[in-house]
């Protein structure tokens, strides 16, 4: 796929206290000192602070990102606490912004967080993620989605996202802004959910509840597909929707691909022409 070499570093060298932090990452083949520093050197942006983003930005933290943007604007409740693993007790009643900046903070000291105190909107979107170089985003709305995907692609951001029922999950990544190995374009989020579904057709996490431990393996599951977009190892997952049944404890995997009528990157998107593979992150 194109453009998935990994994030481009600067000069910088890890410091020794890095070095064995990072010992257990240093010594795997496919990411070494070299994917470290990649690390080192990622923005990242996450959107949402709860369920999914909680182990997000956790994992990605230690695992030595340089600087993670977490954009949400919700306070943290006692009803968090059952999956929202990056807060406690002390955090009820405090922004999750701060919550969570304390909280990698406390779990690595080399990580910068810049807070973002605000709902995700038409106005804000495509200056937040034109900031960072992979976006990441767990919300539990569809309207956040699809304003985030259409934002990656006019801001050319790769995106990982993810959503959670009670029992059941998705995940996949997108760079749409890229043409695939055949030459078409990738596919966009529009491509794979052509409408968001009417309002109030889907009901609300505090309405059907969610299993807490799953959002835990999802967000994990965002943060390593995070790692191997900015390290570029492994097979990604752009034109691949990952599905979990908690149930079953099985997951599949679906391909999907571009809808040439999509209003995007479609066959008649204005002024859309197959791009050629962008400079790396």
């Amino acid at each position: 796929m194109g453009g998935r070499e990994g994030v481009k570093t600067k000069a910088m060298a890890l410091e020794a206290e890095e070095i064995e932090r990072y010992a257990r990452h240093i010594v795997l083949h496919d990411v070494g000192g070299p994917g470290q520093l990649k690390l080192k050197a990622a923005r990242v942006l996450a959107i949402g602070a709860g369920g999914l983003g909680a182990p997000l930005i956790q994992y990605l933290a230690a695992a030595g990102v340089g600087t993670i943007g977490v954009a949400d604007d919700d306070v943290v409740s006692l009803s968090n606490l059952q999956r929202q693993v990056l807060h406690g007790e002390p955090d009820l009643g405090r922004k999750k912004v701060d919550s969570a900046a304390d909280a990698v903070r406390r779990l690595n000291p080399h990580v910068a967080v810049e807070r973002h105190d605000l709902r995700v909107a038409p106005e804000n979107v495509r200056a937040l993620v034109a900031r960072y170089d992979i976006v990441a985003e767990g919300s539990d709305n569809f309207e956040t989605r699809y304003l985030v995907s259409d934002a990656c692609f006019h801001e050319r951001r790769p995106l990982v996202t993810a959503a959670v029922g009670p029992f059941d999950a998705s995940l996949t990544t997108l760079r749409p802004f890229e043409a695939g190995p055949d030459g078409r374009p990738n596919p966009t989020y529009r491509c794979l959910f052509p409408e968001p579904p009417a309002p109030g057709a889907i009901p609300t996490c505090a309405e059907t509840g969610v299993l807490g431990a799953l959002t835990g393996v999802v967000g994990s599951m965002m943060a390593l597909e995070v790692i191997r977009e900015i390290v570029g190892f492994g097979q990604g997952l752009v034109g691949h929707l990952v599905l979990f049944d908690a149930r079953a404890l099985r997951f599949e995997t679906l391909a999907y691909g571009w809808d040439e009528d999509n209003p995007l990157n479609g066959a008649r998107a204005a002024g859309w022409t197959t791009p050629a593979p962008t400079e790396p992150l």
